[in-house]
């Protein structure tokens, strides 16, 4: 697979102050000092979420971590899933997204997690010490994000004391809250990005139903 990002024109949504698009291309806005997030947003065939869930449901757990390239991803999810209806699908799409995500940093391989989760795995809104992460979420809900005019980032982590996010300061209006959808495609530029110290985007994964269940994926550089 080649993705040329490039080649299609960005198109920003005038009713956010980040960039969200129907265009894949709007991830190689995260490029823009200014941003701290880029979303293509998606929505993924019927037949695939219904094969994730019917899989979700079966399994008892799943954990896959492993470094992967563009050229070798679809086969190793497929081994894994191996005798799942998702397979296929879900293979070829994670492959398009880590061609996408090594593109896109121009390096040749990226970190891989997919995991299936039935709990939230970071319920507080943090900033991730990392240069930036790809996440999707297949099914389930996704991931919830901040934007900084709307935080004051002296309440996060261990600076709120252990109280909830809604009660510690962090931000005054529940309406700030943003959230990608499942089958969004986010890049979320954390504090290790070169000159964004201290303006990594804060977010979290917020918590589930009882006995439902989440499937996701992200990339990191490695």
């Amino acid at each position: 697979m080649n993705v040329n990002l490039a080649m299609e024109a960005s198109v920003v949504d005038v009713n956010v102050s980040q960039p969200i698009s129907s265009k894949s291309s709007i991830l190689t806005e995260i490029y823009q000092e200014k941003y701290n997030i880029a979303v293509w947003q998606r929505t993924l065939p019927t037949i695939m979420t219904e094969s994730i869930n019917e899989m979700l449901e079966t399994r008892k757990s799943l954990a896959l971590v492993q470094r992967v390239s563009p050229d070798n991803a679809a086969e190793y999810i497929r081994d894994k899933l191996e005798g799942e209806a998702c397979a296929g699908r879900l293979s070829e799409d994670v492959a398009l997204i880590v061609d996408m995500f090594c593109c896109l940093f121009d390096v040749e391989e990226a970190g891989l997690r997919l995991t299936m989760l039935d709990s939230a795995m970071c319920p507080k809104f943090h900033v991730d010490q990392i240069p930036c992460r790809l996440v999707t979420t297949y099914t389930g809900i996704a991931t919830q994000w901040l934007e900084s005019k709307d935080i004051d980032r002296s309440k996060l982590g261990r600076a709120s004391v252990g109280i909830a996010d809604d009660l510690s300061g962090l931000f005054n209006d529940e309406l700030a809250i943003k959230q990608m959808q499942a089958g969004d495609v986010g890049l979320l530029k954390g504090s290790g990005w070169k000159g964004n110290e201290s303006a990594g985007l804060v977010h979290r994964s917020p918590g589930l139903m009882l006995n439902e269940r989440r499937l996701l994926l992200t990339l990191d550089l490695v």
